[in-house]
């Protein structure tokens, strides 16, 4: 259980990724037809060709950020009792989540009105932030859950488990039934990756984040079980991937993209535990900022669409020049925000 008390940097490097690939997605959003309709700026000229990385990240990037989240309460309830966990969680989620509601979301939705001509409106509300609002509400109804599994971590059954997964590795896919039944709830005419404010991803969400927490809670043996299997899972999620992007046009049946989704997971932690398990000085800058910037992105996003789209250039040209605009506004931000202190609370930054 050694690995339950020490840093984990793979962890780490999988919430960095998972935030970068959700950065990329929000800006291939803007090239597709249907980015009006869910209040994204639409690129004059749209890119069929985004579709191919589009379908596979749709079904990764929300997904691996819950399993990542439930990991780190797991973390956090080492060093805390459930009112200073509770107290944490509140500090990091919810004041970001209730500011960034009522100060950030409506930057990028006044731009989005200037932009469409719209009768301009001060419109407070979630947005992207969402994911926030659902990660605080798993915190607290699981609590309770989660002090139990607490005090049962070197129970005779969970030691049971343990060895059935290091005897079994493909046992990790049992674990992960209830992720891919919860496809089945889903109708045929819902897409599969339809996260936001629905629920879908309510649902989905919970149990990634439940099982993110387990994962981390059965141990070392849960994660050398992962490493083994990842190159089989990583083998698996491509040739469903293609089967759903060849033969159903990247909407496929919903139990095999769940398949899908969890094989790429699997694969994503057994490669980052082998791969990516060590200190760098690239990450140690990261990890702070990836909370700030996945709140700020989408202001430097609309920004960027509003000069860059009336300019007439070649989407191709456009979309680099918004990729390079959004990250490099972001971490603008970020170097200004993480030096002032009374703003590091309001953007999940942890006080000096």
């Amino acid at each position: 259980m050694q690995l339950a008390s020490q840093r984990r940097y793979d962890i780490d490097w999988l919430r960095v990724i998972a935030i970068a690939i959700l950065l990329v997605f929000h800006i291939m959003v803007m090239y597709q037809s249907y980015a009006n309709h869910v209040r994204f700026i639409q690129s004059p000229t749209l890119l069929e060709g985004l579709l191919v990385p589009l379908s596979l990240s749709s079904v990764i990037r929300i997904p691996l950020l819950f399993f990542v989240s439930g990991m780190g309460v797991f973390f956090s309830l080492q060093r805390r009792n459930w009112i200073k966990l509770l107290g944490e969680r509140t500090v990091r989620i919810l004041i970001p989540l209730v500011f960034g509601s009522f100060a950030i979301v409506p930057i990028h939705e006044f731009i989005y009105m200037k932009y469409y001509s719209a009768n301009l409106a001060y419109e407070p509300g979630m947005g992207h932030l969402w994911f926030l609002a659902n990660i605080y509400m798993y915190v607290l109804w699981s609590l309770a859950l989660f002090y139990f599994v607490k005090e049962i971590q070197n129970s005779r059954f969970l030691d049971v488990v343990r060895r059935l997964i290091e005897k079994y590795p493909f046992g990790v896919y049992l674990l992960a039934t209830p992720y891919m039944l919860q496809s089945l709830t889903i109708p045929v005419d819902v897409p599969y990756s339809l996260f936001f404010d629905s629920r879908v991803g309510l649902l989905l969400g919970m149990i990634a984040f439940l099982l993110g927490f387990t994962i981390v809670a059965l141990g070392e043996k849960a994660w050398k079980a992962i490493s083994r299997i990842k190159y089989y899972s990583l083998c698996l999620a491509l040739a469903l991937y293609l089967n759903r992007l060849l033969m159903y046009d990247a909407h496929g049946p919903h139990i095999l993209t769940s398949i899908e989704s969890i094989s790429w997971i699997i694969a994503a932690f057994g490669l980052g535990y082998r791969y990516l398990n060590r200190p760098s000085k690239i990450l140690s800058y990261l990890s702070p900022a990836a909370y700030p910037v996945y709140i700020v992105h989408m202001v430097f996003l609309y920004i960027g669409a509003y000069y860059i789209f009336p300019l007439g250039l070649n989407p191709w040209v456009s979309l680099l020049l918004i990729t390079l605009f959004t990250f490099a506004g972001c971490f603008f931000s970020y170097e200004i925000l993480r030096r002032i202190f009374f703003l590091r609370p309001l953007f999940g930054l942890k006080r000096k």
